[in-house]
């Protein structure tokens, strides 16, 4: 593939989009800004220990890779650690009491996901966020009816980035893997992806929350902004 580039996709990426007839979105960081209440849930932790609140700039990036990213960013841990397991319930606990305060879809992401059913263009979610917090967010949000599918963390024996999820996802669609783009604003959607034969492209205005750029992370395209993704999008045709 050539580069990606975030002005207008190169023949051969645009030829992917073209040849895919529906769409996968990651959910934190790629449809909705989630970061704000999982920083809320981590910092409630903080606070029941008498500890400053960890700035939301700085937990914000961190907020694709869940209960992991928070907790290592609030607190300095990671799984390894003792104290890892009791306080990711505790954290998961605060979240799932306060799903949508703050929770938004991003700014631009409403007219996408418009657009593609105006057009009969079939859509799902793909997150690792456990069930128990994805379906009710997603219905809270008004989505439960619009999205075909939506496949979370645990409905299959893994998560990304293995493919499975994408490919439970694609065949819950009725389509081949090969006929449908993720979009995802992490490495690892990226790399399931292309691990289940997909197109890909990386939401550069997400989180990004890793040391790589979105540039590097070889998929077909890069959108830096929502109204990039929605220029990408009419690529794509609802299968005749």
């Amino acid at each position: 593939m050539n580069s990606p580039t975030n002005a207008q996709p190169a023949a051969d990426s645009a030829a992917a989009l073209a040849a895919c007839g529906a769409v996968l979105f990651d959910f934190d960081g790629t449809l909705a800004d989630t970061a704000p209440d999982l920083a809320a849930a981590v910092n409630q932790m903080r606070h029941a220990r008498g500890l400053a609140p960890t700035p939301l700039e700085k937990l914000r990036p961190l907020a694709s890779a869940g209960a992991r990213g928070l907790l290592g960013g609030a607190f300095g841990i990671g799984p390894d650690d003792r104290e890892f397991a009791a306080m990711r319930e505790e954290f998961l606990a605060n979240y799932e009491a306060n799903l949508r305060i703050e929770t938004a879809l991003f700014a631009g992401i409403d007219a996408v996901l418009d657009d593609l059913d105006a057009r009969g263009v079939r859509w799902g979610i793909v997150t690792n966020k456990v069930a128990r917090l994805t379906e009710p967010l997603v219905k809270l949000m008004h989505l439960d009816t619009r999205a075909s599918c939506v496949v979370s963390g645990d409905t299959t024996p893994y998560s990304k980035p293995h493919p499975a999820p994408l490919l439970h996802a694609a065949e819950a669609l009725g389509i081949a893997p090969q006929r449908v783009v993720y979009v995802g604003d992490d490495l690892r959607d990226v790399q399931a992806g292309a691990a289940a034969g997909m197109a890909t492209i990386a939401a550069a205005y997400g989180y990004c929350g890793n040391d790589v750029p979105p540039s590097q992370w070889s998929a077909q395209y890069v959108a830096d902004t929502t109204a990039t993704l929605f220029a990408l999008l009419q690529h794509i045709r609802k299968p005749a």
